[in-house]
């Protein structure tokens, strides 16, 4: 399942380029065709599935939904607007790279004791990837650095969503809550996306692209990612997070004609050496 998530979340860049081209719709607008489009197709899913009725009516269950909702409409209208900055391949993997860092260090704080030397050792590897990632990316257009901001804004809004859903909320169905904070993230995003223009020409092309990335790299590749972080536990969506990157960079060069310098290429395997070590299984093993 995060394998699937991040193989699929690496064609929303592409995606929501694609139609932000094709329209002339500003990164909220885009940001709010993928939230609400993803919210339907999660919560149509929740109901089918019979989680819809269970959503207990308390203020703790309101709250996690409004919570979701805010973070989904950070993260989503900071990466479109980093992709509009920067490139598709230089917005996802500053984005991505900046994640595992995050996570490491907020799971740090709230539990209360520091990261292992192992953490610390993958951080300050990822850390070096991604300086050389941001030094003069080659391909891409606009303000590097403002880029470069926007990412990390929307790494942090991840990696908050992350932290926030580490214990589950009794009562409240994983698919539901996921549907329902992103139709709550859709809908604050949707008074400005209209200032900003959401008409949607009724082409192939422009209908295909904003249903293609509701469906593939919103609804499946969320609803696999929060299931398989359940079942396999926060630690291994690393993999996923790693995932995204590499397919959205393999599909920018072969797609999108984009281009990543030495540099930027020594950074990407800086940051997977980073997390081949944070990954790596420890040497101490019970013995029978």
């Amino acid at each position: 399942m995060l394998v699937l998530a991040g193989l699929l979340w690496g064609t929303g860049g592409l995606a929501g380029s694609l139609l932000a081209s094709r329209t002339g719709m500003q990164p909220v607008a885009v940001a709010a065709f993928r939230l609400l489009l993803g919210g339907i197709f999660i919560t149509l899913y929740a109901a089918v599935a019979g989680g819809v009725r269970t959503v207990p009516r308390t203020r703790a269950a309101a709250a996690r939904l409004a919570v979701t909702g805010v973070l989904m409409a950070t993260y989503q209208t900071a990466y479109f607007a980093a992709v509009e900055a920067t490139s598709v391949s230089l917005a996802t993997l500053t984005t991505m790279v900046a994640i595992p860092v995050l996570v490491t260090f907020g799971t740090a704080v709230l539990d209360r004791r520091p990261p292992t030397l192992r953490a610390v050792t993958s951080i300050v590897v990822a850390v070096g990837g991604l300086m050389l990632l941001l030094d003069s990316p080659t391909g891409a257009g606009g303000n590097g650095i403002a880029g470069a901001g926007l990412a990390l804004l929307a790494a942090l809004g991840f990696a908050v969503l992350t932290l926030d859903r580490r214990a589950p909320l009794p009562g409240l169905d994983r698919n539901a809550a996921t549907g329902l904070g992103f139709l709550t993230g859709g809908l604050l995003l949707l008074p400005a996306g209209l200032l900003s223009g959401m008409v949607l020409p009724l082409r192939v092309d422009t209908v295909g692209a904003v249903m293609f990335l509701g469906l593939v790299p919103t609804a499946v590749a969320y609803t696999s990612y929060f299931s398989g972080l359940h079942l396999a536990g926060a630690a291994a969506g690393i993999v996923a997070v790693l995932l995204e990157p590499l397919t959205a960079t393999l599909l920018a060069v072969l797609l999108a004609h984009d281009h990543l310098s030495g540099t930027q290429i020594l950074g990407a395997v800086l940051v997977l050496v980073s997390i081949g070590v944070q990954q790596a299984p420890s040497r101490t093993t019970s013995r029978p």
